[in-house]
């Protein structure tokens, strides 16, 4: 079996001096490791009849689709601020080297639905926790987040109000 793990490249100093880039180019151009993370990001959500999967722009939507196919789900994007065509949620949220916005359109999730929040790295769980804010706002009922890597020493979880399923932990 390959290390699938070893084609995941760290870059040092980008998009900011500090700041440690998780490549995953290499581990989505390996089929056998692309379908390895696919699996691991959904298999324990198997059996929780999941209505909609929410990816985050951008690395979240290459997972999150594939999740949703793999349970049967639909997918749903939450972009960066003036990026959707209609009517939108917002929230606004710091991460490690400033603030940004997340959107969503606001009747992309419906009362009841039940929703599994993917993205490919957590850090310090800005994105997350305000892209929960979003589904929370809609309506919908969150079952979980999946994230294929979580960077630990920035605690990042402790800002996600729902259990995050982790497949790395870096």
């Amino acid at each position: 079996m390959t290390d699938f793990i070893s084609l995941i490249r760290d870059v040092p100093d980008w998009p900011e001096p500090g700041i440690v880039f998780k490549d995953i180019t290499p581990l989505l151009a390996h089929p056998e490791g692309l379908a390895w993370a696919v699996d691991r990001l959904y298999e324990p959500f198997v059996g929780h009849h999941i209505d909609q999967v929410v990816g985050i722009e951008s690395r979240g939507f290459i997972f999150g689709t594939a999740v949703a196919r793999a349970l049967g789900a639909g997918f749903i994007p939450v972009r960066k601020p003036g990026k959707l065509p209609r009517a939108t949620l917002r929230r606004d949220y710091t991460l490690e080297y400033g603030s940004d916005a997340v959107e969503m359109h606001s009747d992309a999730v419906r009362p009841g639905d039940r929703v599994l929040l993917v993205d490919d790295v957590l850090a310090t769980g800005g994105t997350m926790a305000a892209s929960c804010e979003l589904v929370n706002d809609a309506g919908g009922e969150l079952i979980g987040c999946a994230v294929l890597i979580r960077l630990s020493a920035l605690d990042g979880v402790e800002r996600v109000p729902v259990a995050v399923h982790t497949v790395l932990d870096a």
